[in-house]
């Protein structure tokens, strides 16, 4: 089935008179919605400066759920399994089940289905079709209208949308990270056997590492007063971490292609209250910082002055 082709033509008839931004705009919710609804295997790539992860991901639509299994190609052997939000490692002929990233997006699935502000803060440029993987795509380029954020250069597959190509660049045009498929086959012909893996009844071993009580919605009263235009607050979290005394508040921003958490909890004892720090990994950076009893880690696909406007812009606004 061509997606694209009926998801478009869904949007086009109760919106024909906004030509150009809708036709840019529909790419990015095709590909958002290809992603999950469509059977596809293949292997990527992620780059960034001068390191290279390679995988192979499948990922296999079945009756109102759908499955993916992500196995690195490099180093030691991992294999990683998905699954109605539940996260496996591959380990010993058994699935070792682990805390799941909730709010972490992996390739192909970079794209909210929030997408409908995007204008606001975003030019669109269509820049024509080019190959990845032996695939036709279409290329559309998401420059950002201020300094807040980075640019997004997609590659989508011009029948099925699903995106095959993404490298996120710099005020420069630089390319800071980038995803990749370089071999990818797309459709209802791809390996389903080891959905049964994750069936009900297969022996799945809770990882102790990562025994902790699900994550909970709730308002914890701490709010950011300086986020960049048009990222709005999509999930906040209570959320219990190994390793740590007290559960850890998770608030999550989006502007529809980055997101930016920001991590909140008592601060230890021992730790030194001067305690600063900064990191990056291709378009995510991470700041941390004491403030006063807690401490305060933010980290998000954005550049490192706006990370660290979000973490000094934090205050406790609750009881």
């Amino acid at each position: 089935m061509n997606v694209k082709a009926v998801f478009i033509g869904m949007l086009l008839a109760s919106n024909l008179g906004m030509a150009e931004e809708i036709s840019n705009l529909d790419w990015l919710k095709t590909a958002a919605f290809a992603g999950h609804q469509t059977n596809y295997s293949g292997v990527f790539i992620y780059q960034y400066a001068n390191h290279v992860d390679t995988s192979r991901i499948t990922h296999v639509v079945e009756t109102d759920t759908e499955y993916d299994k992500v196995e690195s190609l490099d180093g030691p052997n991992r294999e990683i399994i998905r699954h109605h939000g539940q996260v496996w490692c591959y380990s010993n002929h058994k699935l070792v089940q682990l805390d799941s990233q909730s709010g972490q997006s992996r390739f192909p699935l970079l794209l909210s289905d929030k997408l409908s502000t995007l204008g606001e803060n975003y030019q669109f440029k269509i820049l024509g079709v080019e190959r990845v993987a032996g695939y036709n795509t279409q290329v559309v380029l998401y420059q950002p209208k201020d300094n807040m954020r980075y640019a997004h250069k997609l590659w989508m597959h011009t029948d099925s949308g699903l995106l095959l190509k993404s490298a996120v660049l710099n005020d420069k045009g630089q390319v800071v990270e980038q995803y990749a498929f370089t071999q990818v086959k797309i459709g209802s012909d791809v390996d389903r056997s080891w959905v049964a893996s994750v069936s009900p009844t297969t022996q799945v071993v809770r990882n102790k590492a990562a025994a902790v009580p699900s994550a909970l919605a709730f308002n914890s009263g701490w709010v950011v007063d300086n986020l960049p235009r048009g990222f709005k607050k999509t999930m906040e979290l209570l959320r219990p971490m190994h390793g740590k005394h007290a559960p850890v508040v998770q608030l999550v921003f989006s502007d529809g292609l980055s997101a930016i958490s920001v991590f909140i909890e008592p601060a230890d004892a021992d730790e030194d209250d001067a305690l600063e720090g900064f990191s990056s990994r291709g378009a995510v950076n991470l700041y941390h910082k004491v403030v006063e009893k807690s401490l305060y880690n933010v980290v998000g696909e954005a550049p490192p002055m706006v990370i660290m406007q979000v973490l000094n812009s934090i205050r406790f606004n609750g009881k």
